[in-house]
């Protein structure tokens, strides 16, 4: 079957032993994003996962149907015809899953915000860089700074094109995500994700200009409280230049200003 677009189906079978088995799935509640003809979810089952698998194409979920009829009507596996970036999530335990490179930003953060016990996930390379770009690096970005927030992440696989069919322009990486606690204290979550969002959409102006900028999304007393707060020598810098408890501290001290 050709590949949807955006889709590129790992066809390499000692990768995907390596990436089934990264993670202990028997009797656990597995969501696999982006299943393409199933070979990784063979190995899923294979390793006693309960499979829940989101698809897009309409195409793809009906070759599925057939191909799992058995483990469909056993349980054991769970088609859903959905847009991971806007349908439900079940509730599940670990996440494998071979993402669409296009959608890999918002799916992840919707994971993150679902909860898991833990991910293993494939990306383009240079996006799982950016994952794990340290905080006050020049590669830093709001991808670095929500998941360093909330997981810890690394890479344990590299994957080439020929791996794949169609095969990508690009190296994949697998990674490895762990949900944790931030390590710094957030008064409030969504709050700190609108700060860490705005501030990087002006990453090249100092964090005083930026969040002057925002104030009509932060709010123009929230802002004059980060302001009043927050020393001088964090506010004249770039959001690529400050650390994680920066970031904490800048966004509790705006949310304690109610407007």
């Amino acid at each position: 079957m050709k590949a949807p677009r955006d889709q590129h189906f790992l066809t390499d079978k000692k990768a995907i032993e390596r990436i089934a088995s990264a993670a202990d799935v028997s009797g656990k509640r597995v969501l696999e994003i982006g299943p393409g003809e199933g070979p990784l979810t063979r190995a899923l089952l294979d390793h006693g996962a309960i499979v829940t698998a989101i698809e897009l194409d309409s195409g793809l979920i009906e070759y599925l149907n057939n191909r799992f009829h058995r483990e469909i009507r056993a349980g054991t596996l769970t088609l859903i015809h959905g847009n991971a970036v806007k349908c439900e999530y079940p509730p599940f335990d670990i996440s494998v899953s071979n993402l669409p490179y296009s959608a890999s930003s918002k799916i992840t953060f919707r994971l993150l915000d679902a909860g898991f016990e833990e991910a293993i996930l494939m990306y383009q390379k240079e996006f799982g860089q950016r994952m794990i770009a340290p905080p006050g690096t020049p590669g830093v970005g709001r991808l670095s700074i929500m998941v360093q927030t909330y997981a810890k992440a690394k890479p344990i696989m590299q994957l080439s094109a020929k791996s794949f069919s169609p095969p990508p322009a690009v190296q994949s990486w697998v990674m490895r995500i762990i949900p944790r606690e931030p390590p710094h204290p957030i008064d409030d979550h969504q709050f700190y994700a609108l700060v860490v969002r705005e501030l990087f959409s002006y990453r090249r102006k100092t964090i005083r200009r930026a969040l002057h900028i925002s104030s009509g999304v932060i709010g123009k007393e929230r802002v004059a409280a980060i302001e009043e707060i927050i020393p001088e020598e964090i506010l004249k810098k770039r959001p690529e230049e400050i650390q994680l408890a920066d970031f904490a501290k800048i966004a509790n001290a705006g949310f304690q200003k109610k407007d």
